[in-house]
């Protein structure tokens, strides 16, 4: 009986921490996910309705007050339509977010192949759009291309962006170390700041980055610049290392699970 007294004196002196502990873990995971889609023009809307009540209660302005009250469950549903994008992505996000992840997954990538074929693209200015899929299913848009399920390799992603095929214009989706399918088309962004300069491939990248979670890596046909979108943001021209880095950490894989699959040779002609 006494240990069990004792456990619960334990409880008692360990629960607020506890309960302070959980509260700032969802607290962080709230912001993560604010901070990752375009929510915050949903919480600054509720804050202006928010002290639109409190001057008219302090003010004690009665009419005003019962129009808030009587409209009060309309603009809920208002903010539902209002906000719909923004909604979506959030739920989105708190969908595909992994919070209790332990350990690592093994997974075999094939980053060094895409950024080879990215890099002589971009010598010969020739755009570029691959999708690296994560946990978010995005069949829909793999079924707007041509099905393929080819090995992944540096030569063929040179032929099909390198060339003026049917192929060329629209986006590769890379899963598994397997180009699923080419061709496919992505929905372009809904950021009204995005600038003047990116063309359809930046947009569509960052627009497919709005949906899901997955990773697009575009190689811009005007400048060359290899750019990486994911969560919602663009990271324009960086360099292989930098665009290296980013993917082994947003793939969740290690240097030593790297693996270079059937790539080719800068100093070769591609004929």
């Amino acid at each position: 009986m006494n240990a069990f007294e004792n456990l619960i004196h334990f409880y008692d002196f360990v629960r607020p921490v506890l309960d302070i502990g959980i509260m700032a873990f969802f607290l962080y995971k709230a912001y993560e996910i604010i901070v990752k889609t375009n929510a915050l023009q949903i919480i600054k809307a509720a804050i202006v309705v928010a002290m639109a009540y409190a001057v008219a209660l302090l003010l004690q302005l009665s009419m005003v007050l019962w129009v808030l009250q009587k409209l009060a469950p309309g603009l809920v549903v208002c903010f539902a339509i209002v906000f719909q994008p923004e909604l979506r992505k959030v739920f989105l996000k708190i969908g595909q977010s992994q919070w209790f992840t332990f350990g690592n997954r093994s997974k075999h990538t094939y980053v060094d192949t895409v950024i080879i074929a990215a890099e002589m693209l971009s010598k010969m200015k020739r755009g570029m759009l691959v999708v690296f899929t994560r946990h978010t299913k995005i069949d829909d848009i793999i079924e707007t291309g041509t099905r393929l399920d080819a090995d992944l390799s540096s030569a063929l992603l040179v032929t099909i962006f390198g060339h003026d095929t049917p192929l060329h214009d629209a986006a590769c989706i890379v899963q598994n170390g397997k180009i699923i399918s080419a061709g496919c088309f992505l929905p372009l962004s809904e950021q009204y700041d995005i600038k003047k300069t990116f063309g359809t491939r930046h947009r569509a990248a960052l627009g497919m980055s709005e949906i899901s979670d997955a990773v697009v890596l575009v190689v811009s046909e005007e400048s060359g610049a290899i750019s990486l979108a994911y969560d919602s943001q663009l990271h324009y021209d960086l360099n292989p290392n930098q665009i290296t880095k980013q993917l082994e950490k947003l793939l969740e894989m290690t240097p030593d699970q790297k693996t270079i699959e059937d790539t080719i040779d800068e100093n070769k002609g591609i004929y």
